[in-house]
């Protein structure tokens, strides 16, 4: 009963804010997301904590607005979801543009199969839609959400224009087989995870326990590595889908070894991006709570 009235009260909110103009839209879920940061302060906490380990010189100040800008940035993502259904190539022109397309392409190209990292990073899930509508479908490795029917809905959405979910407890089998078959899959790889899936490479500075599927993959087929990351951009107040260049990783005897430090480039990647948009990344998700061998919790 408690999963049914969840998926309608999502159904209903979501289209609610479908139908409604995206600028009112907006500033609906600007309040909502107002509402929620001094709400849950725990979520809170934990945002405040990360930034405080993260970058300790920053004033009390700065970490409020780049926490707020993080709320603002999910609760308009949240407007952009419920609206997915209704775009298209044409009536999305005006507010979001490509840059370093170039990259993608090269890489696709090659036919060995494309590995997109990316992270909870600005509009993430227009991102791979988005992909979708320019013609270029993807898979993206997901985690099941617990009500089922909430999961089919929203996976609904994701597919609409070919795209596909590859589900984490069997994503090391269907990477492989995107691989071979030269798809892309896009990666959210900047959760935190536990080992043996998980190995320990710093980012920002700190042992963070990192997925290191990506790199081993990468390595084993010879499938295109490149970061791709939906920001927006507020001076010209669009969403802006980035390609960066290839990463190149290295091959030696030691295979562990090249997982290590093909999984540190990706993670260093990933520091780039954030400290560039930091108050669009998910700074509420504690993402260094794995912790190496008689190392104390952070949180």
């Amino acid at each position: 009963m408690r999963e049914t009235i969840v998926y309608w009260l999502v159904r209903a909110v979501a289209s609610l804010l479908g139908w409604m103009p995206r600028g009112l839209a907006r500033l609906f879920a600007n309040g909502l997301a107002w509402a929620v940061f001094r709400l849950l302060r725990r979520l809170r906490q934990v945002g405040e904590r990360n930034l405080e380990l993260t970058q300790p010189k920053l004033s009390s100040e700065e970490r409020e607005r780049i926490l707020r800008g993080v709320y603002r940035s999910l609760g308009w993502q949240l407007v952009e979801f419920c609206r997915m259904s209704r775009y298209t190539a044409k009536n999305t022109e005006g507010w979001i543009r490509t840059e370093g397309m170039e990259h993608y392409l090269a890489a696709r190209a090659r036919g060995n199969g494309v590995l997109v990292l990316t992270g909870h990073l600005g509009a993430w899930e227009l991102s791979s839609f988005y992909h979708s509508l320019m013609g270029y479908p993807m898979a993206m490795v997901i985690r099941r959400l617990d009500n089922r029917r909430l999961d089919d809905f929203v996976n609904g959405i994701r597919c609409m224009h070919g795209n596909r979910v590859l589900h984490k407890d069997d994503f090391a089998r269907g990477l492989l087989t995107a691989m071979h078959t030269g798809e892309t899959v896009g990666i959210l790889m900047d959760t935190n995870m536990t080992p043996p899936q998980g190995i320990f490479v710093r980012l920002f500075g700190i042992e963070a326990c990192t997925a290191s599927g990506l790199a081993r993959v990468a390595l084993k087929t010879g499938a295109a590595v490149l970061p791709g990351f939906m920001v927006w951009e507020a001076a010209e107040q669009k969403y802006v889908l980035r390609f960066g260049p290839e990463l190149v990783f290295t091959h030696s005897e030691d295979h562990e070894k090249d997982i290590a430090v093909a999984t540190q480039q990706c993670n260093d990647v990933l520091e780039a991006w954030i400290r560039r948009y930091a108050d669009q990344w998910l700074w509420i998700h504690r993402r260094w709570k794995t912790r190496p061998a008689g190392e104390g919790p952070l949180y």
